[in-house]
């Protein structure tokens, strides 16, 4: 793996200092966009809106529209605007991860130490362990400032960046009932559902099977076969009722 970052993780006095690691990585089919004429590959452009030339990147710049006219934001005005940020995650306070509603939740990095006996880096994993919280910290990353909590994961500690408050959008525009009446037994239904097919989070049990039947039916293609299509077997209701439906459902559980 290829560090995307080096800096520091900030621990009261304490400084650990760190590598960063991307812990996530796509598992979806890498495919070209070709021209369908001859199956040409598609390339794009940078290209100036008014000589209609492709622009090298070495004269690419970053600019801000104000008043019509863009103000250009050079690489020094990213570290000036947070120089501590750009090289230090400084832990600002300790949370409970349980707290952080998932629809915050990004992209993880893994952290290195600068070397593997480093006791402050093992300390804050210790700790984080033992507290069952994790740091809550800001730091700068590819010129943007991240909100981002740091968590134990098995002897890593791992930066999860989260989105800020203002990330988020308000729900009120949704059409959704303020409150819909439920019985009694429909709600104790729904609990016993839920119950009966509770288990233990074990992530490995999933596989993206999607690709894996896209990538057979590309492989049966460059054959010259015809690929085999599953068919869809739709699910019918056994009727309108909500408690009829739920009560059948226990059942199709109990069954499989």
């Amino acid at each position: 793996m290829r560090a995307i970052w080096k800096g520091s993780i900030g621990f009261g006095l304490v400084s650990i200092p760190v590598k960063l690691y991307s812990a996530v990585q796509s598992s979806s089919l890498d495919l070209d966009m070709l021209d369908a004429r001859d199956h040409s590959r598609i390339r794009y452009q940078r290209v100036n809106e008014h000589t209609h030339k492709e622009v090298p990147y070495d004269k690419i710049v970053k600019g801000y529209k104000m008043n019509d006219e863009y103000i250009i934001v050079e690489e020094a005005d990213f570290e000036d605007a947070a120089p501590e940020k750009s090289r230090v995650i400084e832990i600002e306070s300790f949370i409970d991860m349980e707290d952080v509603n998932p629809i915050f939740y990004e992209t993880s990095y893994y952290t290195e130490p600068d070397n593997k006996n480093n006791k402050a880096y093992a300390l804050l994993l210790q700790a984080l362990v033992k507290s069952k919280k994790a740091g809550l910290a800001r730091f700068v990353l590819r010129s943007t400032e991240s909100l981002c909590v740091i968590h134990p994961l098995k002897n890593v500690l791992t930066v999860t960046r989260i989105r800020f408050a203002q990330e988020i959008r308000d729900t009120a525009d949704l059409e959704i009932a303020d409150k819909i009446e439920l019985s009694k037994k429909e709600i104790d239904m729904g609990l016993a559902l839920i119950n009966q097919y509770a288990e233990d989070f074990d992530v490995s049990k999933f596989k993206d099977e999607y690709n894996d039947e896209l990538l057979k039916i590309i492989h049966a293609k460059a054959k010259g076969k015809r690929p085999t299509i599953k068919k869809l077997k739709p699910v019918k209701a056994t009727g309108n009722d909500l408690y009829d439906q739920l009560m059948s459902s226990l059942k199709v559980k109990k069954e499989a």
